[in-house]
């Protein structure tokens, strides 16, 4: 089916999760009044980034105040967002939660935790265990959070487990300059959202954040991707930004008629030989 997407590219404070609350709050009521029906959020969207020691004291569980709220609110539009979440055995997840009709219909835990460079996200966080697609009333749809997206197998699980549209939370930092003397991290991001959205004939809506944490800048951009890998929107650098866009179903349809990568993609192949490298890395 055709609909509404916005991405909301706010400005989160570090460990403020009040205030965040209001802000999130306040971009779901931007995303209605735009007739959005499905808004979305970017990574440890609740909390701000480089929370280290905050961890416990900013994360949520399931069942907490702000999360109930979301889903009472998510009865006017679906929501995918990013938060910290606990579990009953007090393990910490950087998590993104969909929801939609006053229910949580999905949840994903970050896998890959970067460690290099400015990141040190395993050292306060553990590590979610699986990649799933998961039904919406807009079609199938697999949500990544941030470097899970730049492990080829992580996109590549959800689009053969039936994803049609990838969802990527995101908190990146502004890193390196381009050979165009652009940012070097958004060149970079550009570049992986197309060639993802292309080679598995999927739509991708990327959610960044802005602001300074730090020292450290948050560069924006999000940007819906069609199928083709074109872009349908995008949203300014450095600046808070709503960007609001139609998504045509038929857009999908004549791109995996046209370029059937999807259709012709060898599940059998590909795992025979996966086990093949397995068993001789065993050995």
């Amino acid at each position: 089916m055709d609909f509404t997407v916005a991405l909301a590219q706010i400005k989160p404070k570090l460990g403020c999760l009040a205030e965040n609350c209001i802000l999130i709050e306040s971009s779901i009521e931007r995303a209605i009044a735009g007739k959005a029906e499905l808004v979305v959020f970017p990574e440890l969207a609740f909390t701000g980034y480089f929370l280290r020691d905050l961890v416990p004291d900013i994360a949520l569980r399931l069942d907490a105040p702000e999360i109930m709220r979301l889903r009472e609110l998510s009865r006017h539009v679906a929501i995918a967002v990013g938060f910290v979440e606990v579990s009953d055995d007090y393990r910490f997840f950087n998590s993104a939660l969909y929801l939609d009709g006053g229910e949580i219909r999905h949840i994903h835990r970050k896998v890959y935790l970067p460690t290099y460079g400015l990141f040190d996200e395993q050292r306060y966080l553990a590590r979610g265990e699986q990649f799933r697609a998961f039904d919406t009333r807009f079609g199938r749809m697999g949500i990544l959070i941030c470097e899970d997206m730049w492990h080829l197998s992580a996109p590549y699980i959800l689009a053969m487990d039936g994803a049609t549209t990838l969802i990527c939370l995101s908190s990146s930092p502004g890193r390196g300059i381009s050979e165009d003397e652009n940012l070097g991290s958004t060149a970079a991001w550009q570049k992986l959202t197309s060639t993802t959205a292309m080679f598995l004939n999927s739509r991708v809506f990327y959610c960044n954040r802005v602001g300074y944490e730090d020292g450290v800048n948050f560069w924006g951009g999000s940007e819906v991707i069609a199928p083709s890998g074109s872009v349908v929107g995008r949203a300014q650098l450095f600046d808070e930004d709503m960007v609001l866009a139609r998504i045509d179903e038929g857009e999908l349809r004549r791109e995996r008629i046209f370029s059937p990568m999807m259709r012709d993609e060898n599940l059998s192949v590909t795992m025979n030989e996966l086990r093949r490298i397995e068993k001789g890395r065993a050995c």
